[in-house]
């Protein structure tokens, strides 16, 4: 990745023929992709304006300068799509980016055992996210992003405290 940026789509394919290119949101304000002015390409090495953009949830069709033909968009399949993190917009104090807790130690409420590391955000579409924390020696645990099990997120201490849910634990092993 990009120091200083995050991910806010990926590239899925061309869109039609003037160089558009259809791309999955991995972001929880698509809406601000309407009024986005560049856009930094993982796959161009560089940011680039973004000429046109229209939202198709959960997906989006954007098009970029220079990119003018279903040739060059194909180029950019499975391109990563990122913003610099300073023009995020502003949380609510008990809201957090992915970014900010992908690699969190993850421990439980009560007992202090460190579970593991969160590994990865899982987008369900049911809701609410799933949290993939990574063990060692064991199959990763998914532990369900709702305010009745994450306790405690401290971003300057990098840890998460879960209240688990019965049996969670057993039905990964």
């Amino acid at each position: 990745m990009w120091p200083g940026h995050v991910m806010i789509g990926q590239v899925t394919s061309p869109f039609g023929i003037d160089g558009s290119l259809k791309v999955y949101l991995t972001t929880d304000f698509p809406e601000r992709l309407l009024g986005l002015k560049n856009v930094t390409v993982d796959r161009l090495g560089e940011s680039r304006p973004v000429m046109k953009s229209r939202l198709q949830p959960p997906m989006a069709v954007i098009q970029l300068a220079g990119i003018t033909t279903r040739e060059q968009a194909e180029t950019l399949r499975g391109a990563l799509l990122m913003v610099p993190e300073a023009d995020l917009p502003k949380l609510a104090p008990d809201e957090y980016y992915w970014h900010q807790l992908v690699g969190m130690a993850v421990v439980e409420e009560g007992t202090g055992r460190l579970l593991g590391e969160l590994a990865h955000v899982l987008r369900t579409g049911a809701g609410h996210d799933v949290f993939e924390v990574a063990r060692d020696g064991k199959k990763p645990l998914l532990i369900p992003a709702l305010k009745s099990v994450i306790k405690r997120v401290s971003l300057g201490e990098r840890t998460m405290t879960v209240e688990l849910l019965p049996g969670l634990e057993e039905i990964t092993e």
